[in-house]
């Protein structure tokens, strides 16, 4: 594992169930936000905030007692950005079939004790699945300037 990515792995429990017994969105949401901030500071080593998360997508439920692998990793950086993309699996203990249940991408800024941005190293990409994830990145990050004005209107009201 390198310093570009951050993996967690641990068993669903009990009080991570909604009531239609499976594991709550708002869990989901919070391993992603935990991994992605740790993948963030472990490349910037600075401390970081949630700039942007977008398109997550839940596809397959995760059950009570599954093993929960939640990987973080650094896709595009720009002067104080990181693009992180995290995936997360379901892994049934007994049988070993892993089957991913949610994805996205959530946008982090480092910043100084003062609140100020500041920059972070420059990741690039070595594999083709890295060169992949960066035009992934790319897409995404003009697609999120429209959003943007179409959303502003409501900032103001």
């Amino acid at each position: 594992m390198t310093n570009d990515t951050v993996v967690f792995r641990f068993l669903s429990e009990p009080s991570d169930v909604n009531f239609g017994g499976k594991v709550h969105g708002g869990a989901v949401m919070k391993w992603i936000d935990q991994a992605a901030y740790t993948c963030a500071v472990n490349w910037s080593s600075q401390y970081c905030v949630t700039v942007y998360v977008g398109g997550i997508r839940f596809v397959n439920p995760i059950l009570i007692g599954d093993m929960v692998e939640v990987r973080a990793r650094i896709i595009y950086t720009g002067k104080s950005s990181m693009h992180i993309a995290v995936d997360i699996k379901a892994i049934n203990p007994k049988t070993k079939s892993a089957i991913k249940t949610t994805h996205c991408i959530i946008v982090f800024a480092a910043i100084d004790d003062s609140g100020k941005t500041v920059p972070v190293p420059e990741w690039k990409p070595q594999t083709e699945e890295e060169h992949q994830l960066y035009q992934y990145a790319v897409r995404l990050s003009e697609m999120r300037k429209g959003i943007n004005e179409e959303m502003e209107v409501h900032f103001n009201t």
